[in-house]
């Protein structure tokens, strides 16, 4: 059973959100928060696998709760899908480079929702449709330049090759394709080198991409 917990200043988004997640018959709403000071409680004495948390929230916005959680190592198996009202919502950027697993639009489609969670929960980034290259832009376009250290050197030649294809935004299905492997074989790669740079998630892995210089500025094509 996957246990959420929902943070939300907006009682209505809230129970939108438990009456969806409820219905499903592996994840559970373990419980609500309507500020960010409440949602660090919560997640403490709960332990959520996910925290669906909203940026904009009184007390303690979400970016910061976030940083809390993503920054507390008794915290580590928490997830955290920032909700935001627009897809480039000024805090977006900053909200990965804090450790969120990905973020999703409130208006976004029921089933999508579902996937998210399911998806945060296996190790995968969660962004809205149509965002991933746009966010990656964006990072792109703040990066600086690559710090000097020896991140790449516990990878394989493979795992940076599949690095470097996870930082321009390709999903584990184009990597297969571009690489003319399998999926699982993509997968296996992903996944052996977040657990060999420290990696929380996908998107942590492309920070990484562009902090250690592995993908620069202009790339995205």
């Amino acid at each position: 059973m996957i246990r959420v917990l929902l943070a939300d200043d907006q009682s209505l988004v809230r129970a939108g959100f438990k009456a969806l997640l409820d219905a499903q018959p592996d994840i559970e709403v373990a419980g609500e928060a309507a500020d960010g000071e409440e949602a660090l409680r919560r997640v403490r004495e709960l332990r959520p696998d996910v925290v669906l948390m909203d940026i904009r929230m009184p007390q303690l916005d979400g970016l910061a709760a976030t940083r809390r959680i993503t920054g507390d190592t008794e915290l580590k198996d928490v997830k955290v899908v920032m909700l935001t009202t627009f897809e480039l919502d000024e805090y977006v950027f900053e909200a990965i480079r804090s450790g969120a697993s990905g973020f999703l639009v409130k208006d976004t489609e029921p089933d999508e929702l579902v996937r998210a969670v399911r998806a945060v929960v296996e190790g995968d980034a969660l962004l809205s449709p149509g965002v991933t290259r746009r966010l990656i832009a964006e990072f792109a376009a703040r990066s600086k330049a690559p710090a000097a250290a020896d991140t790449l050197a516990r990878l394989t030649e493979r795992e940076r090759e599949v690095m470097a294809l996870v930082g321009i935004g390709l999903s584990n299905e184009e990597i297969a394709r571009r690489l003319v492997v399998s999926p699982l074989t993509a997968k296996t790669h992903v996944s052996r080198t977040m657990v060999k740079l420290g990696a929380r998630d996908r998107a942590q892995l492309v920070v990484l991409a562009y902090e250690s210089g592995l993908v620069r500025p202009g790339w995205l094509g």
